[in-house]
């Protein structure tokens, strides 16, 4: 799911998307980029589970799954608290050494 976030281009794709359901052409046209090469971050963007698409004719709609987004935010909420208490223990602990330093 986060292979799918480090690149730029399948970034925007997501926040173009935030924004509302696109058909391909309308998310590729801001990309110097042939379509075939430009489908390829649709292919990823959707087996990684952050959007989905609907083919209409030959119009392909994407929409993006707000589940994955969920997941995602759930996921980093645990890091992030996780990483908080670390950071808050080692600021108790420079503090400390700090105090210590100051007494001798």
């Amino acid at each position: 799911m986060f292979l799918a976030l480090a690149d730029p281009t399948r970034r925007a794709v997501l926040d173009r998307l935030a924004e509302g359901p696109a058909s391909v052409g309308e998310l590729a046209r801001p990309f110097a980029m042939a379509l075939p090469s430009f489908m390829k971050h649709i292919r990823m963007l959707e087996e990684s589970g952050w959007i989905a698409t609907r083919k209409q004719g030959r119009v392909r709609t994407c929409t993006i799954q707000r589940r994955s987004l969920a997941a995602a935010d759930a996921w980093l909420g645990r890091q992030r608290a996780v990483w908080e208490a670390r950071t808050d223990r080692l600021e108790r602990l420079v503090a400390e050494l700090q105090e210590k330093e100051e007494r001798e």
